[in-house]
């Protein structure tokens, strides 16, 4: 097989969602560099929205004093708006030619995790993670940590002077800046008493109360004044391990979950010295020679996002029902704009377990038409977002996932070509006697018993 197209699909599926339908013959036609200036050529902002009506006023229906019949209503709305934003997010992942614009949101998504019920909040969260995802970190940690979804989420209106929550500032520090280790208990509590105040109105616009704000001399990371927020996070930016702790994350994402620590540290300076440039932090790494090395093609487990987003671009499908799409992300384990907790989904080994991996393994077919769907939401799962209300018709109305692929396009597109060859990471580890062995030698055929072999599972 070409150098070109094991780099190349290496590349796309670590910097975007997998190789496009469009993409098969530029798999070998074209080297890494080109397609490196086309993953980052930018294309005009956009923002993701829902169709259906806002509410008045924003803010949190379950402590309304609304009537019962009212509460409903707005519940029903909240759902219908949340789904909405899921299944644009995840199209923008299928079908945007800015792929590593989109998978750097996936990423910053379970990076900066938070989980509020309010649909106009999300939709602001997600936008402004969208429209910094690869400019600079220091404004995309700004407006993140001054979002109301953040705030939120983290309990930093309760944050006051006379009675600090030290919610926010931990989470901030441990999660999403300098990580475990770079920081004392006493760091959290200045840290609190520095975003006291922190807070929005009624519309979702931060706001400062200064009657709120704890004016004392406070010592944070070594520094003493009179700190608030804003002057809390540049002390976290000033410090290297900042930079160290988003790099490795980033290096483990994107390359290779055991992290090589001389290249983390080049990178991390870099990253630091550059003022925290995403996009130049990201194209020192698709760009590197160490991104190719074998270790790092083929070793990461696709989450369940990921897996769909990679199907769908792959085959090119029509979806009667796109909310079906939603079940799939519960069934397997991550609903977009529903992370299990402020840390994120986990990765790696975690997305697979008995049940699962036989999901994983039969969704091809499923889709496919070729087999009926035999799992139900587990009982246990604390999920809202619409899927509630879905659940009672689920026997019925999810055991035909209404997918219609367009097999003549495939078929002319792979025509000549060995399917493996573009659908497995490292084709050589695969046994095609077997997936042979249960198909027909059509390309329909071989292609879903590609896609349900544990192989596929790997990117």
């Amino acid at each position: 097989m070409a150098d070109s197209l094991l780099k190349n699909k290496h590349l796309l599926w670590r910097a975007g969602f997998g190789v496009g339908i469009n993409q098969i013959d530029d798999l070998k036609n074209k080297n890494p560099k080109t397609i490196i200036n086309e993953l980052f050529k930018e294309e005009g902002f956009t923002e993701i929205n829902y169709d259906t009506p806002d509410i008045d006023p924003a803010g949190d229906y379950m402590n309304s004093t609304a009537p019962a019949e009212q509460k409903k209503e707005m519940q029903r709305i909240y759902r219908a708006q949340n789904e909405e934003l899921n299944l644009n997010f995840l199209d923008k992942m299928v079908n945007s030619k800015e792929q590593m614009r989109e998978k750097m949101v996936f990423f910053w998504h379970g990076h900066f995790a938070s989980r509020v019920l309010n649909p106009k909040f999300n939709r602001q969260l997600l936008n402004t993670i969208r429209k910094y995802a690869l400019g600079n970190f220091k404004d995309l940690l700004f407006e993140v940590s001054q979002s109301p979804a953040m705030l939120n989420f983290l309990n930093n209106q309760q944050n006051k002077k006379d009675h600090p929550n030290e919610n926010f500032a931990r989470e901030v520090m441990e999660l999403f800046t300098m990580g475990r280790g770079n920081y004392t208990e006493k760091d959290v509590r200045e840290g609190a008493r520095a975003f006291t105040g922190w807070s929005y109105d009624k519309d979702g616009t931060f706001k400062e109360k200064k009657n709120q704000h704890d004016e004392g001399t406070k010592t944070f990371l070594g520094k003493t004044g009179n700190f608030d927020g804003n002057d809390a996070l540049n002390i976290i930016l000033e410090q290297k391990a900042t930079a160290k702790f988003i790099t490795t994350k980033v290096y483990k994402f994107f390359v290779n979950e055991n992290v090589d620590q001389d290249i983390v540290n080049t990178l991390s300076n870099s990253f630091y010295n550059s003022g925290y440039d995403i996009k130049k932090l990201m194209t020192d790494i698709f760009s590197s020679s160490w991104f190719y090395d074998q270790k790092n093609i083929g070793n990461r487990i696709k989450s369940p996002i990921e897996l769909m987003a990679g199907i769908m671009r792959i085959l090119p499908m029509q979806i009667q029902n796109p909310e079906n799409l939603i079940v799939y992300q519960k069934l397997l384990g991550q609903m977009l704009l529903y992370p299990p907790n402020v840390a994120g989904w986990p990765n790696g080994r975690a997305w697979i377990d008995s049940s699962t991996l036989m999901l994983r393994l039969q969704v091809p077919q499923i889709w496919s038409g070729l087999r009926p769907l035999e799992y139900s939401p587990r009982q246990d799962d604390d999920i809202d977002m619409g899927m509630k209300s879905k659940e009672a018709a689920f026997n019925k109305s999810f055991k035909n996932p209404n997918i219609t692929i367009d097999w003549n396009r495939v078929d002319q597109i792979f025509a000549h070509k060995n399917c493996e060859d573009y659908l497995i990471q490292n084709p050589k580890s695969l046994d095609m006697n077997t997936v042979n062995n249960f198909s027909d030698k059509s390309t329909k055929m071989t292609i879903i018993n590609l896609m349900s072999t544990p192989e596929y599972q790997l990117m």
